[in-house]
């Protein structure tokens, strides 16, 4: 299926998950800006993602939204302020495993300025929508860091549960630290 199939509502070729605060669209190559090359470049912003300590081009960064796009196991959304139409940050659902209908889901908010207000919530939210209702998903996880404590509290308030922790698993500024799983399932 190509990914025009997933979603009815489909604005000039790019689908759109329209919420209260936020807008997820899909983030076409046109879409990267130098906003995300200042993002991925922020230590405190990539602090918890595995692809810290690589410095990204904006053609990088293109190539990669590319790829993803083409990909059908691989949708990556723009996040966008729904008044404004501010690019704030991305959100992922990933690894899609088509046999047992479960995928990962990444969440970054690269626009600082809205930390900690619920945009990232409402992204989870919108995301986890869509997984279900328009990619007939079972389940998704999220692997997070056990100090992320800002984005363990937006996977809880978005309805996902602590399913489990693997102890000394991701390595954070020098020290080992825990990675929590958690997961949200499809209660049809």
């Amino acid at each position: 299926k190509r990914k025009e199939d997933f979603d009815e509502r489909c604005l000039g070729g790019n689908m759109v998950v329209k919420g209260h605060r936020v807008v997820l669209n899909i983030l076409s190559p046109e879409d990267v800006t130098q906003n995300y090359v200042v993002w991925m470049q922020d230590e405190e912003v990539i602090q918890f993602m595995e692809c810290r300590g690589k410095t990204y081009t904006l053609e990088e960064l293109k190539d990669y939204a590319k790829r993803v796009d083409e990909s059908h196991n691989d949708f990556l959304f723009g996040i966008y302020t729904s008044d404004d139409n501010v690019h704030i940050g991305n959100i992922k659902i990933g690894e899609i495993n088509q046999l047992h209908k479960f995928g990962n889901l990444g969440l970054m908010i690269g626009e600082k300025k809205y930390w900690g207000k619920g945009y990232g919530t409402e992204a989870v939210k919108l995301a986890t929508e869509y997984a279900f209702n328009k990619l007939h998903l079972n389940k998704l996880i999220a692997g997070i860091y056990g100090n992320n404590t800002s984005c363990y509290k937006a996977f809880l308030k978005a309805g996902y549960n602590k399913v489990g922790r693997l102890e000394k698993h991701r390595l954070h500024k020098a020290k080992y630290v825990d990675q929590i799983i958690m997961e949200k399932l499809n209660v049809r």
